[in-house]
């Protein structure tokens, strides 16, 4: 397990040079106290691995938050990172620019980017790159929901090997408030210049936020990962599925349009945002960090994988239920 001394662990995502496997992740320091105001503390921390168990923590953060008016000015959050054409690495990350006072959530997300030859030094470019487009997704003052989300970047190569695409936590323009939550979208052709389009989902699927989404081709198909408990549903849909975390779904292609109606949680809140990766053998497996739980409270850490597959039934599926313990 990934565990940082003195400090929160949470959200992650994961690069692959090769040789090691790289852990990006936010953590902030516990003697904040209150573990509610990691949030606004967060940084990028790094550590590296040979098997996704045993992590080496490196010096952090890779960088550090912009100036006083920049896009990420308060914080920097979830993002992932991918290898160009040109060789360069590339971390899209989530810029946190925070409108009030504690413990208040308002906030304006947007997306940066910072590039890197090497993985271990990095250079934060201008940005924001994307942010929410009012023609179809939710901006801040708009509703009574608690920020403007566009966040949570997760960047793929397009299927024909042409142009990026770009996923992101965002929320509809319509619907009850409860029942906004739709996977956002962005363009590319060369990772450098972004067109944000219409979602990818649409709302009304009973979700307030479909967090950290990933995108990834499994046994010959296309399995979306995403988190949301119980507290970020309807009550409909937290009815059947009070215990709910990660959820996963197998859609038709890369490229949407997605319906969500098959999406089932894969754990439970207690291990939250899951990724999936492929590990030395070539198989697939899944980490999730150690949210909180009644009567315990927040510590974070990245858990050891679990396989992941598609089971009998088409289904994305673990080797072992993971929430528990």
């Amino acid at each position: 397990m990934l565990t940082v001394d003195d400090s929160w662990v949470w959200d992650f995502w994961l690069a692959d040079d090769g040789e090691r496997f790289h852990a990006f992740y936010l953590q902030a320091p516990t003697d904040l106290g209150d573990e509610r105001r990691r949030h606004r503390a967060a940084r990028i921390g790094h550590a590296v691995s040979s098997d996704l168990s045993s992590w080496e923590v490196l010096p952090g953060p890779v960088f550090e938050t912009g100036a006083p008016g920049d896009f990420d000015e308060t914080a920097t959050w979830t993002g992932n990172v991918v290898c160009g054409d040109d060789g360069l690495w590339r971390m899209f990350y989530t810029g946190s620019r925070f409108l009030g006072e504690e413990p208040g959530m308002a906030n304006i997300e947007t997306v940066g980017v910072a590039v890197s030859t090497d993985l271990m030094t990095w250079e934060k470019r201008p940005g924001p790159i994307t942010s929410a487009d009012s023609r179809w997704y939710e901006t801040w003052g708009t509703s009574t929901w608690k920020e403007e989300a566009w966040r949570d970047p997760w960047v793929f190569r397009d299927p024909s090997g042409v142009g990026w695409h770009m996923l992101i936590t965002a929320r509809s323009t319509e619907g009850p408030i409860d029942d906004r939550g739709v996977i956002g979208h962005a363009f590319s052709a060369d990772l450098e210049t972004w067109e944000v389009g219409p979602p990818l989902t649409s709302p009304g699927e009973g979700f307030a936020h479909l967090e950290v989404p990933q995108l990834e081709l499994v046994d010959g198909r296309w399995v979306l990962l995403f988190s949301s408990t119980a507290d970020s549903m309807t009550s409909a849909r937290a009815e059947l599925y009070p215990e709910a975390g990660t959820w996963a779904v197998v859609v038709d292609d890369a490229v949407g349009p997605w319906s969500l109606a098959a999406a089932r949680p894969v754990s439970t809140a207690h291990h939250y945002s899951g990724r999936i990766v492929r590990n030395r053998a070539g198989d697939w497996s899944f980490l999730s960090f150690a949210n909180a739980g009644p009567g315990r409270p927040f510590v974070g850490g990245i858990d050891d994988p679990v396989a992941f597959s598609i089971d009998e039934h088409g289904r994305p599926a673990l080797a072992q239920r993971v929430g528990h313990g």
